[in-house]
């Protein structure tokens, strides 16, 4: 749509592309101030109780006198990316025109760097508003090879971080959800290209991306709801301040107490293999590692 220098007025441009005038014209005001509370409470809640579903996160919400429908419930969990981590029949939300890949994790030994990496997208709150944060993470080593930050789902954001992540490296295996940004033939062609085999989480299969999950909790407990980000400006800087620390820094219980660069990096030889995973909520000494090297690993995409 061009507005000046263009020899068609915006109305007739409108109507040759098939949009209203209208539409044109109006600008989203976001969610309300008491969506945005309540989508705060949602995601600590979800943290704390990954397993509560829509009735349960409603029961929480009223326990705290808040007065509200499931209706609302669900719509704020969806605008959040928050799903409970329970088996059900449908997981993710794949575009019908994108292909599906099989999940090809099961029984692996994971014995070395670049082996396997999983990828993932979870909400991450703002004083008003929210981002959402999209990360690569090396199972082997816990290790975050790229991450990205956006303030929408729209699948920019996850291209450029893969884009970044196969700079400077290559997995063997790429694991993610069924989610729409992961099936795109954009992100999946640059994978394959790369010489990769897509995995992809199965349906009604929570635990197949278990390590990335566990790492949303880390990052969420250790350092969004203690600084608690005013506008998007805070969370670029205190995630990237904060993967820098998870990678080069922060020993793990499940690594021996090396850093997730140590193990990546080589400076660790001993083997790790799939773990049995529980069905409950590990302890945060057990959580994936984040992490990250700030070498041209992380953007921000505006919408």
């Amino acid at each position: 749509m061009e507005r000046t220098n263009s020899g068609l007025s915006v109305r007739r441009q409108c109507l040759l592309l098939g949009i209203s005038r209208n539409g044109l014209y109006y600008i989203s005001k976001g969610p309300s101030e008491s969506d945005l509370l309540v989508m705060r409470m949602l995601d600590e809640q979800y943290t704390r109780a990954p397993f509560y579903g829509v009735e349960r996160m409603t029961a929480a919400l009223h326990a705290c006198d808040i007065v509200i429908g499931h209706n609302r419930v669900r719509r704020l969990l969806r605008l959040t990316g928050l799903e409970a981590l329970y088996p059900k029949p449908f997981l993710s939300a794949p575009s019908t025109e994108h292909r599906i890949y099989p999940y090809l994790l099961t029984g692996v030994s994971i014995e070395r760097p670049n082996q396997v990496w999983a990828a993932d997208i979870t909400y991450i709150r703002l004083c008003r508003g929210f981002v959402y944060l999209m990360a690569i993470m090396d199972w082997y080593s816990r290790y975050v090879v790229s991450w990205s930050l956006s303030t929408s789902l729209d699948a920019t954001f996850c291209l450029e971080a893969l884009e970044r992540a196969l700079d400077a490296a290559r997995p063997q295996i790429f694991n993610s959800d069924q989610g729409s940004q992961f099936t795109s033939r954009a992100f999946t062609g640059m994978l394959e290209e790369a010489g990769a085999s897509i995995s992809m989480d199965g349906k009604g299969r929570v635990f197949d991306n278990i390590f990335v999950e566990r790492l949303w909790r880390t990052v969420k407990y250790e350092e969004v709801y203690i600084k608690d980000y005013q506008i998007v400006a805070d969370a670029i800087e205190g995630i990237g301040s904060y993967f820098r620390f998870y990678n080069d820094e922060r020993l793990h219980q499940s690594l021996n107490y090396k850093t997730p660069a140590e193990v990546y990096y080589g400076r660790c030889s001993r083997r790790i293999t799939e773990p049995e995973l529980d069905r409950g909520a590990a302890p945060l000494g057990d959580a994936a590692g984040t992490g990250l090297r700030l070498n041209n690993t992380a953007a921000f995409h505006l919408n």
